[in-house]
C-alpha cells in the first residue's frame, strides 16, 4: 500500500509501506493492506510505518527507527485518509 506523509512544511513521506499504525482520537490504530476506507482525527502521538519510502531531503531528522525496525514520527495532532490501498497522513 502506498503512504503519504504531509506537513504544512512539506510532503515528508512517499511510498510503499507494509503497516501504518496512528494516533486515534479513540487509541491507536494500524492499517494493513486492503483495509476498509477511513477518514479519522488524530491526537498528539506517533506515526509508525513499516516500510523503505522515501524521505523528503532535509527532514530525515523528524523519523526515527524503533527497537522493532518501524520508522516513527511525532505528530502534535492530524488525520488520515484510507482508501484503495492509498494511506494519507496530514499532520502538525
Amino acid at each position: 500500500m502506498h503512504l503519504e506523509i504531509v506537513t504544512p512544511e512539506a510532503s515528508l513521506v512517499s511510498g510503499e509501506v507494509e503497516s501504518v499504525t496512528v494516533p486515534g482520537a479513540n487509541g491507536p490504530f494500524q492499517m494493513l493492506n486492503n483495509h476498509a476506507a477511513i477518514v479519522s482525527t488524530l491526537v498528539k502521538g506517533e506515526v509508525k510505518f513499516l516500510g523503505n519510502p522515501s524521505i523528503a531531503e532535509g527532514y530525515e531528522n523528524k523519523l526515527s527507527k524503533d527497537k522493532d525496525g518501524k520508522w516513527v514520527m511525532e505528530i502534535n495532532s492530524g488525520t488520515v485518509q484510507m482508501a484503495d490501498n492509498k494511506i494519507i497522513v496530514l499532520a502538525d
